[in-house]
């Protein structure tokens, strides 16, 4: 499907259209604002700063009805005014502002009223409010209610001027006056609103309200809007055209209309989103990759042979899957993500044996230098003889296992470069290091990232282009992060995904308890008596906290302790908690979170001693790191207190609980991951999420949600609903901004659903399509900024 003729060529467009500069329609001084402000250069890109709310004329809230905390729009009529130079440090009249350097240094003080009530407005810093607004006149006032000295307050509200008459008369005041200057103009522009909707645009300082809609309804009338989805899948999907919908978000004629314009352009978002994805679906196709089929006699039937137990149903259909994928000359990209423990190692692995069947290389990258060495553990121990080519005794089909991280020594790093590089190597397993100038690989043809999440866009992308033939590997990605389905098409919509969803026999049951201290301290010793009973009992207990401690800061970039020798920062980068945005205020005003090295000596004076403790973090020497988990594993240390260096791939069967300190500062992911390293054996498992936060908080509901679900795909879709879907073409993982402005993943799981289809019947079977549809190609360019696209492009 193309769209045609001149629907889809803005550039030949007569008069002004969306790429006109925005000093042309607006003049000099009026386009330099919003571009220095907003960023805004091009009619394009000021069409698409949509409005972030909508009120209602005629629909504000009453002044009596207001409500502590939350955001109200009220018409009211102005009073008095009170104003004041504040000293340096002065706070008696409420909080300091960050605005101006020192703090507040003038306040305009203003009482309004609607007839019934009144209420105080606070302006730091804005002493012209008194001549815009004396006595009588009328505004809307919007803005955050609080309670100051037992009153209720609005701090710095958004103000719209409005003429004396549209008040509702006050017994007593002067008779309402008309502003001078540009109350006209403002005037005009609310009431041009039909239905008296009125657009609320996120603002900057220097830019206001009446600007901002000033501006979008000259650009409106200005410029001429060619749509450049095709006719035939408007009517299709029922979709509102662009001129309308454009139109429609800035200056509603009602609310059915507001509602089409905005299923519009989330629809626009999600196609320009799936179209750079399916474009890059198709560039993957154009490089052939090397085809490795099964070989009925090799290395693969011979460890399936000898496997000591049973592969699940869905280990063997993903397995399956990924086997034909393996055997065609197109790169497998394929996302393999599963609840913790589901055995997505095994099914790895088998996918490598095939590979090396065909004579190529296969390599496992992990995010930490503890899982490196514990995949490499687990690799040979899982192969056994399979593992151990070149060693004596070694089955003619045997392959070696090379480790390759950065803190390893001269002589180490050296023999295995020429491992990888001679071939002699089968399986490459390392972190970061794998991806430094001198590493070159002998036949590459799998990659398993392992932990997608944990790694950076530029350094997926280098993995991908290792291939000194010109022939790209195949791409196994996998994650115990289950992803919500909206998210992986939004974000991973260039792999095609497997789920395993069931656990392999032998695995045990996980209780999950919250314990909060604050409301009940003697909860705290009860924790530390289940940890003696556990280990009275013959098992072992992970302790874990968020941070390590001491000089922890220094450990960041640019700290001085990130210099240690042969370490790159990216191996070091294995600890802390995935901390989410809390609670507001107050939570910069928690204390410091626990530490290892703070804890660990605690415990081991206190509540704990007479245990064997040990303790591990990412800061460690890799050689006692892989010491520590080796006696822990070997049943030599009772009590492990660790940072979430252990938080995937530790496997210690005999490992039956966990305690999480300062529960409530991990994400809910996190939290799952985490707890995934206990009931790994016969006995179940128990987590204590231990926590200060008080009930209510958000931290306490995401702990509650945790501890009534064992289910990683349930937990990762209220983890979405709790923290939103946060900067899905970017690097951040959580937050309440989004380049998509109104594409929710939450929501719209429809839309995506429908321009995935869309985009790559839109492209064609060859990719070529968009080519030929340059409006289109316009289009995601302004809804997905370049830098953005570059990143979908990366993955």
């Amino acid at each position: 499907m193309t769209s045609g003729g001149g629907r889809d060529r803005p550039e030949e467009q007569q008069g002004p259209h969306l790429g006109t500069s925005l000093t042309a329609l607006l003049g000099a001084r009026t386009a330099a604002k919003l571009r220095d402000k907003l960023d805004l250069v091009t009619a394009g890109d000021l069409l698409r700063c949509y409005p972030r709310k909508y009120e209602q004329r005629g629909r504000m809230t009453d002044l009596r009805n207001l409500v502590v905390d939350e955001r109200a729009t009220v018409q009211a009529e102005v009073v008095s005014i009170d104003q004041r130079k504040l000293g340096s440090g002065d706070s008696r009249s409420g909080p300091r502002r960050g605005g101006a350097r020192g703090g507040p240094r003038h306040l305009t003080r203003m009482t309004i009223t609607d007839g019934t009530t009144t209420i105080t407005c606070s302006f730091f810093n804005q002493p012209f409010w008194a001549s815009r607004l004396p006595p009588g006149s009328v505004a809307l006032f919007s803005g955050k209610v609080t309670r100051f000295r037992n009153a209720l307050q609005m701090t710095s509200p958004a103000v719209m001027l409005l003429p004396g008459e549209a008040a509702v008369p006050v017994a007593g005041l002067p008779a309402p006056g008309t502003a001078a200057g540009d109350l006209d103009r403002d005037l005009e522009t609310v009431e041009s609103f039909a239905g008296g909707i009125i657009p609320v645009y996120p603002l900057v300082e220097g830019i206001t309200q009446p600007v901002l809609q000033r501006s979008v309804r000259v650009v409106l009338d200005a410029v001429r809007i060619v749509d450049p989805v095709p006719e035939v899948l408007l009517a299709t999907r029922g979709l509102t055209d662009l001129p309308a919908a454009l139109r429609h978000i800035h200056r509603p004629a009602d609310g059915d209309h507001l509602e089409q314009a905005r299923r519009r352009l989330r629809y626009d978002e999600a196609l320009a989103v799936q179209l750079v994805l399916a474009q890059r679906r198709a560039r993957a196709r154009e490089y052939p990759a090397e085809p490795c089929p099964v070989v009925p006699d090799g290395l693969l039937a011979e460890f399936d042979a000898d496997l000591p137990f049973q592969l699940t149903r869905g280990q063997r259909a993903v397995g399956e899957t990924i086997a034909r994928d393996l055997a065609t000359i197109h790169p497998m990209n394929r996302l393999l993500q599963g609840e913790v423990g589901s055995g997505k190692t095994v099914v790895a692995l088998r996918a490598m044996l095939q590979v090396l069947d065909a004579g190529r290389q296969a390599v496992l990258l992990a995010p930490t230098e503890v899982l490196a060495a514990q995949h490499a553990r687990s690799l040979r121990n899982t192969l056994g003889p399979l593992g151990r080519g070149g060693e004596l005794g070694a089955p003619p089909r045997a392959t070696k296992i090379t480790l390759l991280t950065g803190s390893q020594s001269t002589a180490v790093r050296r023999a295995a470069l020429l491992d990888i590089a001679s071939g002699q190597a089968g399986i490459v397993v390392g972190t970061h290091a794998l991806l430094s100038e001198g590493v070159v690989f002998n036949q590459l043809g799998l990659v398993v990232v392992d932990e997608q999440h944990r790694f950076g866009v530029e350094q997926r992308d280098r993995l991908r282009t290792r291939h000194p033939d010109g022939n790209p590997p195949h791409l196994l990605v996998m994650t115990a992060t289950p992803i919500p389905r909206t998210v992986a098409m939004t974000v991973y919509g260039d792999l095609e995904t497997s789920v395993l969803d069931e656990l392999p026999a032998g695995r045990s049951p996980i209780s999950s308890t919250v314990v909060p201290v604050a409301e009940k301290p003697g909860w705290l010793e009860r924790v530390w008596a289940r940890v003696r009973e556990e280990v009275a009992a013959g098992h072992q207990v992970f302790v874990v906290c968020p941070r390590i401690g001491e000089t922890e800061s220094a450990d960041r970039p640019g700290g001085a302790a990130v210099r240690s020798r042969g370490r790159s920062a990216a191996d070091r980068d294995e600890d802390g908690a995935d901390e989410p945005d809390d609670d507001g205020p107050d939570e910069q005003e928690r204390r410091p979170p626990l530490a290892v090295v703070d804890i660990a000596p605690m415990l081991a004076d206190g509540p704990l001693v007479g245990l064997r403790l040990g303790v591990l973090h990412g800061r460690m020497p890799a050689a006692d790191k892989d010491a520590v988990m080796r006696a822990f594993a070997a049943g030599d240390v009772d009590v492990l207190v660790s940072t979430t260096v252990i938080e995937v791939g530790v496997d210690v069967p005999n490992a039956t609980a966990m305690v999480i300190l300062d529960a409530e500062r991990f994400g809910m992911s996190q939290l799952h991951q985490l707890r995934g390293r206990v009931g790994r054996g016969a006995a179940a498992g128990v987590c204590l999420l231990v926590t200060e936060a008080p009930d209510g908080s958000s931290g306490r509901r995401r702990l509650a949600a945790v501890a009534a679900s064992a289910d990683g795909f349930q937990l990762a879709e209220a983890d979405l609903q709790l923290r939103r879907e946060g900067n899905v073409l970017g690097t951040a993982q959580a937050g309440r901004w989004t380049a998509l402005r109104q594409l929710s993943l939450i929501r719209d799981r429809e839309i995506i659903e429908q321009a995935r289809v869309d985009a790559t019947e839109v492209l064609g079977a060859d990719g070529t399509g968009l080519d030929h549809a340059p409006g289109l190609a316009a289009m995601a360019s302004e809804v997905i900024a370049a830098e953005q696209q570059e990143y979908l492009e990366k993955g």
